[in-house]
């Protein structure tokens, strides 16, 4: 494969604006990015899902490069239409559509979260150098996260009653050797985390699994202070935590230590299904704040002001976003020892790792009382982010890839 121009077509269930989490962020991201460096990407989602899972529209709105052409899926069908594919793992009322699309032909076919797009059969269509990134644990759990009975981290199967605690539908399909079958049409399968590389290899199915780590974006975040001028930033010091309130997160263990802990705040950045029962939690608790949505650029001044981030996640991470971004600010974190966060601390140096709660009140301590400390973790983690994590070191080692698989005969290019 030459260093010319390549066309891409992203296949997932969420892009933004309609999507819940990193996943789709992640996507837009790197659409973008290619496109940046002169490439053409098609994005296919599917907006019936997420006004399944969401029942209303998008509040928010996204931009995209002009050489991004998005094509949002809709169906007839409605909700019964991810619903089928969930079920079956077929992609029924969508197919003859993402098959029209794919018929233009693309180099790189990338597949992302393909749960309520396409299933596993979708990894059969179209021609190309064909990826699969692993964001989650779609591949081996039918909740995607490996977190049992929304309690516990995973470490033992419960599948069927797991999936009933969740309220998904059993998919019988899963028991069957439809996934091993098409995953066969799958070139590489991307890992962000050598956790997730090696949980996928230890206890998955037979796949190439590659190591590619993500990336955090600076576009579109101020390089100085002026944005801030507008916002009333908090005269104590504070802890950050940011991403969605969910029990998985994390955030109702953080509510406990800082019901005693008062020499500091705690401000919570974002949204989510548990918000009003960790609201209720810290009812009467003076130093939390929850803000609620946030926008890129006040958080990223939220990020800069942050004695550090706290990533309290209590199940198998496999590389959290919001870590990268606050290294790009230079501010340090604080990850529980769990899946692939703590990984981007050792090998960046710029954070602090706790398994207990007392072990996060000792690294939150020696952060406040040591602020040269607080400083240098706090650049280890921006050098680690230019050297490792910045969106043009995840494209070259993207497109590198690439070439490799090109060169060496992929699934793809052997069936042209």
């Amino acid at each position: 494969m030459t260093d010319r121009p390549l066309s891409f077509c992203m296949i997932t269930t969420f892009y933004p604006p309609y999507n819940f989490g990193g996943d789709g962020i992640f996507i837009h991201r790197l659409s973008n990015e290619l496109a940046r460096n002169g490439h053409k990407v098609d994005v296919i989602h599917c907006i019936d899902s997420y006004r399944l899972l969401s029942g209303r529209e998008p509040e928010q709105g996204y931009d995209d490069h002009p050489n991004v052409t998005v094509h949002g899926l809709k169906s007839r069908a409605g909700f019964l239409s991810p619903l089928l594919t969930h079920q079956t793992g077929i992609p029924f009322f969508k197919s003859s559509r993402i098959k029209e699309i794919l018929k233009k032909g693309f180099d790189v076919i990338h597949y992302h979260n393909i749960s309520l797009v396409g299933g596993p059969r979708v990894l059969q269509y179209g021609e190309g150098v064909k990826l699969y990134t692993m964001y989650e644990y779609w591949l081996l759990c039918p909740t995607h996260l490996l977190f049992r009975f929304n309690r516990e981290a995973c470490q033992k199967k419960h599948c069927m009653l797991c999936s009933l605690i969740y309220r998904i539908p059993p998919q019988l399909w899963r028991y069957t050797g439809m996934l091993k079958r098409n995953v066969r049409h799958v070139d590489a399968f991307l890992a962000m985390s050598h956790f997730c590389k090696d949980i996928h290899e230890k206890i998955g199915l037979d796949i190439p699994v590659r190591y590619l780590p993500s990336f955090s974006s600076s576009e579109g975040i101020a390089d100085n202070l002026s944005e801030e001028a507008g916002h009333n930033m908090p005269e104590r010091p504070y802890f950050l935590f940011t991403g969605r309130l969910v029990r998985l997160k994390g955030l109702h263990t953080l509510i406990t230590v800082f019901r005693n802990y008062r020499k500091a705040d705690l401000l919570i950045a974002g949204a989510g299904s548990d918000e009003p029962k960790l609201k209720k939690l810290a009812q009467g608790i003076p130093n939390i704040h929850f803000l609620g949505y946030v926008s890129d650029t006040r958080l990223s001044s939220l990020y800069r002001q942050a004695a550090a981030l706290i990533v309290s996640s209590v199940c198998f991470e496999v590389s959290p976003l919001v870590i990268m971004e606050a290294f790009r600010e230079k501010t340090p974190v604080i990850v529980r020892n769990i899946g692939g966060m703590p990984e981007l601390v050792q090998e960046s140096g710029g954070g602090l790792i706790y398994e207990t709660d007392d072990e996060l009140v000792d690294a939150m301590e020696s952060l406040l009382e040591n602020r040269s400390g607080r400083d240098e973790l706090g650049m280890k983690g921006y050098e680690a982010y230019c050297k490792n994590w910045t969106a043009q070191a995840h494209v070259n080692q993207y497109l590198e890839l690439i070439r490799e698989i090109a060169d060496a005969g992929g699934k793809g290019i052997n069936e042209k």
